[in-house]
């Protein structure tokens, strides 16, 4: 087809922006050129996610529009990709048909084929890059749709994943934040004794690098061996997201999750031992089918008890194909779910303001991503939102700032002076 300009759509996790950034990449290198909108654009990409009914109903409500649009520009091309395409996309051919190309998460139309002049390299500036290391996921969690429609998992060779950061370093990249459904798993799949504890320390030695992440991890997979590793690399960065889900045995064994609240106690109990200032978010679903009140006071309770630099709450949403859906009875009414939510928000609140306010007065080291109503903005190595003034041109820099103000979402300051990278 004619090259000209493309819009890429993206809902959902960070796999999902990282699968749109390389589908960006390979349609500037067969030279279409990026529109500022859907009606602006020649083919119109839907990057999609399914994980919740709430981000599901975005991709019908975006593919509503888009017939519309197809209807007034019948030469424009609509390309869906994403966690909404399963195996065969044959009953969604028969759903929106004037769909002109139907991929799987991380597939590319056959139409815009690889070229040798197409490194994987963000196409907008940036600071931060997210880069797959594993695709798929072994574990059927009953909620999960993400086996169903990305597979099982496999890893990408090593020396591709160090091969492309090394190029997004050489283009500015600072900061690379490793991604898969479960990245704990890394390495499982390919030969010789290759996991994410070996990987990080390759990459931890890459010069002009700063700071290293990843996610999702998975706490039945989390070694010991990743934990020490995390804490002897300096740019790994001490700060995790570890899903809990539920702080009830019960609700965990239908959930599929495959360990206990004692386990998961452990392992927190293990990552802060031997790294005291390390900084664990995670996930939680109220609203289980068979979750009663004393299951969720449970759940409460631990995330009372652990404390939790930032909780991501979401009401159970049955998803079509999961085992939970097929088989459990989504009886937790919708009033009582949005009640338990609100409570675990409020009591998120209350812990993340007594965390942060301990920030009062230190002075943090910052990485520039960019501005916000007229102040820079950036990451502690903790991954607190800090944000603060300065005349300077500060993108992509790494300074240190004085803590001033603190919220349960950000941190306020004052700049210091800029810091070398290779304070680290």
């Amino acid at each position: 087809m004619m090259m000209g300009s493309y819009y890429i759509w993206t809902i959902g996790c960070q796999m999902n922006r990282a699968e749109s950034e390389r589908l960006s990449v390979r349609f500037r290198s067969h030279g279409y050129m990026e529109a500022p909108n859907a009606e602006a654009a020649d083919v119109v990409v839907v990057n999609s996610c399914v994980v919740r009914k709430h981000a599901e109903d975005k991709v019908f409500n975006k593919l509503h529009n888009l017939k519309a649009l197809k209807k007034r520009r019948p030469d424009m091309r609509i390309v869906l990709t994403g966690c909404f395409v399963g195996q065969t996309p044959a009953e969604l051919q028969a759903l929106f048909p004037y769909v002109d190309d139907f991929l799987r998460p991380g597939e590319f139309p056959d139409w815009l084929p690889e070229t040798d002049c197409a490194p994987v390299v963000p196409v907008h500036p940036a600071v931060s890059a997210y880069v797959p290391i594993i695709q798929g996921c072994n574990n059927f969690c009953t909620y999960c749709v993400v086996p169903y429609r990305r597979g099982r998992e496999k890893s990408r060779l090593p020396e591709d994943i160090i091969c492309e950061v090394r190029r997004l370093v050489q283009h500015g990249i600072k900061e690379v934040i490793l991604v898969g459904q479960n990245v704990d798993s890394y390495g499982h799949d390919l030969q010789g004794c290759t996991n994410l504890a070996q990987l990080l320390t390759e990459l931890n030695g890459i010069e002009g690098l700063s700071r290293l992440r990843f996610l999702t991890n998975h706490p039945k997979d989390m070694t010991q061996t990743l934990i020490d590793a995390v804490a002897c690399l300096d740019k790994v960065c001490r700060q995790i997201n570890l899903p809990v889900q539920s702080g009830n045995d019960d609700i965990l064994r239908a959930m599929n999750r495959g360990y206990t609240v004692a386990d998961y106690r452990d392992l927190m109990l293990r990552l802060r031992r031997v790294m005291p200032d390390i900084a664990i978010t995670t996930d939680v679903i109220v609203g289980f089918p068979g979750e009663d009140d004393t299951h969720f006071q449970n759940t409460y309770e631990l995330l009372t008890e652990l404390r939790f630099d930032a909780v991501h709450v979401a009401a159970y949403s049955p998803r079509p194909g999961t085992l939970a859906a097929n088989r459990l009875v989504d009886d937790v009414p919708q009033d009582t779910k949005k009640a338990r939510l609100a409570a675990v928000e409020s009591l998120q609140a209350r812990i993340a303001s007594e965390i942060n306010a301990a920030y009062l007065g230190q002075t943090l080291e910052v990485l520039v991503d960019g501005t916000n109503k007229s102040r820079w903005q950036g990451r502690t190595r903790s991954d607190k939102m800090v944000f603060f003034s300065s005349a300077e041109d500060l993108q992509g820099k790494t300074v240190l700032v004085q803590i001033g103000k603190t919220s349960p979402w950000s941190l306020q300051g004052k700049l210091n002076t800029p810091v070398a990278e290779e304070i680290h």
